[in-house]
């Protein structure tokens, strides 16, 4: 039995006519009373009674359309909950680490969408809830980076959850600071001249582990630490202790980052940052799109997309 026997039935009832209700359905005549006969023979009752005055019910049929009548009303339910629901209400999570150009893309996605209502969420988050909120379908894209000390350990974990991970570009480590800082006098700094600085980093929960930091060198000894949970305070800490944090070099002066003053660090070392999804999970229109404008802004800083010029 199929929803569609269902609805022939109902306006065939309504009508009084296998013929007018044909019309109705824009089907013919024979296809609309071969539906009805297969759905009387797969009940194994009689439903319609048909003369040249038209057709009627059986008492078998009118219990019969009792019950349908029920599970169409059901189907209409559910069509009005959800099959108009991408129209009126559009969906959308990301997860990722402190990156402007994540943010940037995610603003771009939400001026395209053309909604009366939509549920999107953005997480700049700790690396471990990253990965928890695509194995848990929190989110469906997760962002960070792998380097030579994180990579092993992150693919092996990676491999374990079930994700995928996408390279998108490769960026040399950057030292960030306030704009006041005296740093900002050199082109290039080394670990030594950062000795005197405080060292800013984000917290990454419960789970210390060092191959989640967000800041590529982290088991260095330092003698000034300072933890934070958001972007805008390391960014305030910066101008307003002459902190420094080690990042990709991305500095947006779109999103309040004109304080702060990028400079390349001195050592062997890069960033390989991409983006996850579960593997079971194909992505939505919506992280589609949101993928093409994080490639552009991405590009917009200099750098290049992996694969698009044949590397990998």
């Amino acid at each position: 039995m199929r929803i569609q026997q269902l609805k022939y039935l109902e306006t065939i009832v309504r009508t009084g006519s296998i013929n007018e209700a044909a019309k109705q359905l824009y089907l013919t005549q024979p296809s609309l009373s071969n539906a009805v006969k297969d759905l009387e023979n797969e009940m194994g009752i009689q439903i319609l009674l048909r003369s040249k005055l038209g057709v009627t019910l059986t008492d078998d049929g009118r219990e019969f359309m009792v019950y349908a009548r029920q599970v169409l009303d059901q189907v209409r339910l559910l069509q009005d909950r959800y099959a108009k629901q991408p129209l009126r209400k559009q969906a959308f999570s990301v997860s990722a680490q402190h990156y402007a150009f994540v943010v940037h893309a995610f603003v771009d996605l939400l001026k395209t969408v053309r909604a009366d209502e939509y549920h999107f969420t953005l997480r700049e988050t700790e690396t471990e809830n990253i990965l928890s909120d695509l194995t848990s379908f929190k989110s469906e894209l997760g962002i960070l980076y792998l380097n030579n000390f994180n990579r092993q350990v992150m693919q092996k974990l990676f491999k374990e959850q079930s994700l995928v991970f996408t390279p998108l570009f490769t960026a040399q480590p950057h030292v960030f600071v306030g704009r006041q800082n005296p740093l900002t006098q050199k082109k290039s700094v080394t670990l030594a001249d950062l000795t005197d600085y405080p060292y800013l980093s984000y917290e990454q929960g419960d789970n210390h582990s060092f191959y989640f930091s967000e800041e590529i060198l982290s088991t260095l000894e330092r003698q000034k630490t300072i933890k934070v949970s958001d972007r805008a305070t390391i960014f305030n800490l910066m101008v307003g202790l002459n902190g420094y944090t080690i990042s990709s070099g991305i500095i947006s002066s779109q999103l309040n980052d004109d304080k702060i003053v990028a400079i390349p660090l001195a050592v062997q070392d890069a960033m390989t940052l991409g983006w996850l999804k579960h593997r079971q999970i194909e992505l939505s229109p919506l992280a589609q799109s949101y993928l093409t404008m994080l490639k552009a802004h991405i590009r917009g800083y200099g750098f290049t997309i992996m694969g698009e010029d044949g590397s990998h």
